[in-house]
């Protein structure tokens, strides 16, 4: 039985969740003994330790030497040594990998990378343990967000290959009447080819949830694919491409299909992103950089998700205590340095509405500071909820936005601090800065402070907090909009402010669901239409455009058969 035989009742599960758009996942994401098994999770570590300070066991073509530049935010040596290879020698072998890749077909692709998907997901607890030690992030975080999430994500993308793939038959009968005369008929056949060599260029923080969706959709479309981590995040990508490599191989496909890009050299990432053999290259990082490839890789298809600034608009509320813990935990959250961390958030000057009463502006911020500390105050908690900061860029940005205090352009609602972590005393650590505007200033507004930085921004009225956060939407982007009312009219205005800005819309949120969370198979990460990303997890415009169809067609004369003529004849 083929690979996708096997796998085909996942992939028909992946499509039907796709149609229904409701919550679905093979993965579950908690890290249970009855799920995983008693001692999976102390395996999975054991795996990764394994590789900490020794040469990461990949065998590549244009080896140069070995690099480790991943730094612990958690204080930890790491030291793993992953080759560096020369960019040429990358894309030649990746373009000698494509014909092997290309011929199986999209059934023989899709099967190979369900079966690799699988075999990671096996593996989800050295993934999170890789991703904690690299990222910050906290135990269970880490384990969700490089474990069954990440593996959703990439199903989906598999799944909308797929899909798309599925709609071009592999051949017709081409039969066309001419009256009196025969008719003339031809005999075709469509083959999907996937556009050329992908780029995968991955973030620092979320190393697999962000590099998975373009990583599958690009082989399954026929790509071959380079992965290019963050120097602080490779450990993760180079599990993923060292099981990906092990699955080709088995199958008698050459392992460059996919291969792993580690350096720390601006220019050999350069070289890769500008080379004419990269048809596609998926970035998640900022808008600099992503400028950048806009502008110089013209060659390719730029799948980029970039800094945006997310808003809240507080208007009104029925459960204002539940709002204010709904908020806080979403400031909280990975210290903030989540895509989708809310950080303008615009109150009336005159305060809000809530159950338990009027609320004024300086209220509501002293509220929202305390329910904040209520979380980093906890020792159980807060360290797991805030992590560690991935950066050391990031307290530069902290130190920034206080100094904006000291100036008197803010007022500080919520000072950040260390937070002492129990098992890792070395870690990185800040808790939130909460910062009131009672006067908006859009030199700040406008930028994304990356971190644990936010603003409680005081405005006349709801109306101008709306038509604020659109003007600031539509020009800087956002990949998520929080709306807090209860108010019929109010709320279809925060819907039409939605569509024309693009982005998402949360509202009323007051349980367990967070505004920073985006759930595969239901949730579309990102609109692709405002300038915080050109594209969409994992819509079908994310995925179609990696894929050409090329036909070949002859003619048949109506009493003869089918047969191809020969090449050449």
């Amino acid at each position: 039985m083929s690979l996708f035989d096997t796998h085909r009742p996942l992939l028909d599960a992946a499509l039907a969740a796709l149609s229904d758009r409701g919550h679905w996942t093979p993965f579950p994401e908690l890290p249970s003994p009855k799920v995983y098994g008693e001692h999976a999770q102390a395996e999975g570590q054991a795996q990764v330790e394994a590789l900490l300070g020794q040469d990461f066991p990949l065998t590549q073509p244009g080896e140069l030497g070995r690099i480790a530049p991943e730094r612990s935010p958690w204080g930890v040596p790491l030291g793993t040594r992953y080759p560096e290879c020369e960019p040429q020698a990358l894309l030649t072998a990746a373009q000698a990998a494509e014909p092997a890749w290309q011929a199986i077909g999209p059934r023989g692709r899709v099967g190979v990378l369900l079966e690799a998907l699988l075999r990671i997901h096996r593996q989800s607890h050295a993934f999170a343990h890789a991703v904690m030690l690299t990222t910050g992030q906290g135990p269970m975080m880490a384990f969700q967000a490089a474990g069954p999430h990440s593996q959703d994500r990439a199903l989906e993308a598999v799944a909308v290959a797929w899909q798309a793939m599925s709609t071009v038959p592999e051949a017709a009968r081409w039969h066309k009447p001419q009256g009196k005369n025969p008719p003339l008929v031809m005999e075709k056949r469509f083959e999907i080819v996937g556009r050329g060599v992908a780029l995968v260029i991955g973030c620092a923080t979320f190393p697999t949830w962000n590099t998975f969706p373009g990583l599958f959709a690009a082989l399954a479309t026929g790509n071959p694919v380079i992965v290019k981590p963050h120097p602080q995040a490779i450990l993760p990508a180079a599990l993923a491409v060292r099981v990906l490599r092990e699955v080709l191989a088995e199958q008698g496909l050459p392992p460059e299909v996919v291969q792993l890009a580690a350096t720390e050299r601006p220019e050999f990432t350069q070289a890769l992103a500008t080379d004419a053999a990269v048809a596609s290259i998926d970035f998640t990082g900022g808008r600099a950089f992503g400028q950048w490839l806009a502008a110089n890789a013209r060659q390719a298809r730029l799948y980029a998700e970039l800094s945006g600034v997310n808003t809240v608009i507080l208007e009104s509320t029925d459960a204002y205590r539940a709002m204010l813990d709904n908020l806080a935990f979403s400031l909280c959250l990975y210290s903030g340095q989540m895509c989708t961390t809310p950080q303008n958030l615009f109150v009336p000057v005159s305060g809000i509405a809530t159950d338990e009463g009027h609320k004024r502006f300086a209220e509501l911020g002293a509220d929202l500071a305390a329910a904040v500390r209520k979380i980093t105050q906890h020792p159980k908690v807060g360290p797991v909820v805030l992590g560690a900061l991935c950066a050391e860029a990031t307290l530069a940005r902290l130190d920034q936005a206080r100094a904006w205090a000291e100036e008197g352009r803010a007022r500080l609602l919520l000072d950040t601090e260390p937070l002492p972590h129990p098992d890792f005393p070395q870690a990185r650590t800040r808790t939130p800065l909460l910062l009131a505007l009672e006067a908006p200033d859009e030199t700040l507004l406008r930028q994304e402070c990356f971190g644990p930085i936010s603003f409680l921004v005081a405005v006349p009225d709801a109306e101008h907090a709306a038509a604020l956060a659109e003007r600031l939407i539509r020009s800087e982007g956002a990949l998520t909009l929080a709306g807090y009312t209860t108010d019929p009219a109010f709320e279809e205005r925060l819907v039409r402010l939605s569509l024309r800005a693009r982005v998402a819309l949360s509202l009323n949120l007051t349980h367990s669901v967070y505004v920073n969370q985006a759930a595969a198979f239901s949730d579309f990460h990102g609109s692709g239409g405002n300038p915080a990303a050109n594209a969409s997890y994992a819509g079908l415009a994310f995925v179609a455009d990696r894929f050409v169809v090329v036909q070949r067609r002859w003619h048949v004369q109506p009493e003869m058969s089918a047969t191809q003529p020969a090449a050449g004849a």
